[in-house]
């Protein structure tokens, strides 16, 4: 356990010093790939247009064919018309529903990023990725078109969050113009991500705190032996790989980053950067509590990171926990929204007239139970005894 300093009074939650909104925007993705895109995976980096903003934030779940977008003017040159035979009927129909006439841009360079990237890949926006909606590809994030890469994003509370509320709970400090960040400020951009195969069992979450790793540990909450045995070496892989890199380089004093090290032989592995996150309470903590870190103080003599994995009789290592359950909904609601309107009000009568068909039944509907979908580690498919999972 790390030494935490007894000559001052302990910390509170409370005693929180909360992040400035340019430490929110140092930890967005799109921001610091700029300076480490040599230390992590392969991505590509979309600017997102104010069309595919208004779509992400629009009601209801309406998905473009995985086709480049045909501008309308180029849909009849005047001598021949570019119809559908078999559909000619629905044309006009058909042609005011395609959403990615509105970004058409967007709709391209994600087609093009896919197929550059191996054909599957993980999204994210600038902070999150739509971990919470995996259910909706069946509990995983891997994307092989653009309609999987949207359905995750507008089913998605975590994107919302995002667009909404990424400035929520921070110090407004003004820059020396005196203007002060506002989410109009921000540069919104999509987030590919090269989808490989993932050893979960050796991603590691890192805190960082005056600008020295203070804590560190395990994302996959399962027990691992081998964990136990390669304890120093992977405390001393993540220490070299912070001096070399980040250390003197990130903007902020105080930040959170996590990394991937895959291996053989402890002579092959090498430290991949997958994200940054701000410090700040928003930041999963994981095996740890935030008043444990505040309570951290990395000045003492001969101090050491606190390295924690998950032990055989610890409670997490029976995975009883199900992430984002509280964020999931019901395939019959999702899919009623993507039908539109007209099946959203079919849907709605036809939930009305079985919950009135209860009251003679004598059974209680005021619960509808616990949540049994399988939860999902939030980044991919897990394989092979727990220890491999497909993600980025």
């Amino acid at each position: 356990m790390a030494t935490t300093s007894a000559a001052r009074e302990q910390k509170t939650i409370n005693d929180f010093p909360l992040p400035t909104r340019q430490a929110i925007v140092n930890s967005s993705y799109p921001e610091w790939y700029k300076k480490y895109r040599g230390i992590t995976g392969k991505a590509r980096v979309i600017p997102l247009t104010a069309g595919f903003l208004e779509y992400l934030k629009a009601d209801g779940i309406i998905l473009p064919p995985d086709t480049p977008v045909v501008p309308i003017s180029d849909r009849d040159s005047g001598v021949f018309s570019i119809t559908n035979t078999d559909d000619s009927d629905d044309d006009d129909d058909d042609e005011g529903e395609n959403p990615a006439q509105n970004f058409p841009e967007v709709h391209s360079a994600v087609i093009a990023a896919i197929a550059e990237l191996g054909g599957s890949v993980y999204p994210k926006l600038n902070w999150s990725a739509p971990k919470d909606a995996a259910f909706m590809l069946g509990n995983t994030l891997k994307c092989s078109s653009p309609s999987d890469v949207y359905l995750l994003l507008k089913s998605s509370n975590f994107i919302t969050h995002d667009l909404e509320h990424a400035f929520d709970e921070t110090v407004d400090v003004p820059d020396e113009n005196g203007k002060l960040l506002q989410l109009s400020d921000v540069e919104y951009a999509l987030v590919l991500r090269k989808w490989v195969d993932v050893i979960t069992s050796v991603e590691f979450r890192c805190f960082v705190k005056q600008r020295k790793v203070v804590a560190i540990t395990q994302r996959d909450l399962n027990h691992y032996d081998f964990l136990e045995n390669g304890k120093e070496e992977f405390l001393a892989l993540i220490q070299e790989f912070f001096a070399r890199h980040l250390e003197k380089t990130f903007p902020d004093a105080d930040f959170v980053f996590d990394v991937y090290i895959p291996k053989t032989l402890l002579t092959e592995s090498r430290v991949w950067l997958v994200d940054i996150n701000p410090y700040s309470p928003k930041t999963d903590t994981l095996t740890f509590a935030w008043q444990e870190i505040l309570n951290i103080d990395p000045s003492i003599p001969g101090f050491k990171p606190d390295f924690r994995i998950i032990k055989k009789n610890d409670p997490e290592a029976y995975g009883f926990a199900q992430p984002y359950s509280a964020h999931k909904l019901p395939k019959d609601v999702v899919d009623a929204a993507a039908g539109g309107p007209e099946t959203m009000l079919q849907f709605k009568n036809d939930w009305k007239n079985i919950v009135e068909g209860l009251g003679g039944t004598g059974i209680d509907d005021s619960d509808s139970g616990s949540d049994d979908e399988e939860g999902d580690k939030g980044e991919g498919e897990e394989k092979e005894g727990g220890t491999a999972e497909k993600k980025n």
